[in-house]
C-alpha cells in the first residue's frame, strides 16, 4: 500500500469504529520505530457484543470502500480483544479492562499520534436500542 493511502485506510477504519460507538481512539504512528507495521489503530468497547460490533463495522468498511480484508484476525471467539491486521497497520479493539491490562499506548509510548478523523455525521446508538432496518427506513423501532 502507498503511504497516503495507508493512513487514508486507517483513518477511514477508525472512522468506522467510532461510528459505532467505539471509546477512547488513538492512532499509533510507528513508522519511526522500525515496528512490524506503520499504525496501530486501539479502541475499547463496552462489551463483548460491541466490539465485535465495531469490529465488523471497520472490516466492512474496508472491504467495500478500499478492497482490503485482514491479512489475520485474531480474538473473535472470545471478545474481550479482537486484532484485524492489514499489514501495513493493525487495528486493535479491547474491552476496557483488557486494554488497560495491556497498555499498548505505555508499550509504544514513543510513538507519534495521528489526529482522529471527525465524523460527519452521529454515531449509531447502541446495538440494543435500535432496530438497524428500521434505522436505515427512518422509522423508529418499537
Amino acid at each position: 500500500m502507498r503511504e497516503n493511502n495507508t493512513l487514508a485506510m486507517v483513518k477511514a477504519a477508525a472512522a468506522a469504529a467510532m461510528g459505532r460507538r467505539a471509546q477512547n481512539g488513538v492512532i499509533l504512528d510507528l513508522r519511526e520505530l522500525d515496528g512490524f507495521t506503520d499504525y496501530f489503530a486501539i479502541f475499547s468497547g463496552a462489551s463483548d457484543i460491541q466490539v465485535e460490533g465495531i469490529s465488523e463495522a471497520v472490516i466492512e468498511e474496508l472491504e467495500q470502500n478500499w478492497e482490503q480484508r485482514p491479512w489475520h484476525r485474531e480474538g473473535a471467539r472470545k471478545a474481550d480483544w479482537l486484532l484485524l491486521d492489514y499489514v501495513d497497520f493493525v487495528v486493535h479493539i479491547f474491552l476496557a479492562e483488557r486494554r488497560d491490562y495491556y497498555n499498548l499506548e505505555r508499550l509504544w509510548a514513543e510513538a507519534g499520534r495521528i489526529e482522529l478523523p471527525v465524523l460527519e455525521k452521529p454515531p449509531l446508538p447502541e446495538s440494543d436500542e435500535y432496530d438497524e432496518d428500521a434505522l436505515l427506513l427512518g422509522l423508529q423501532a418499537d
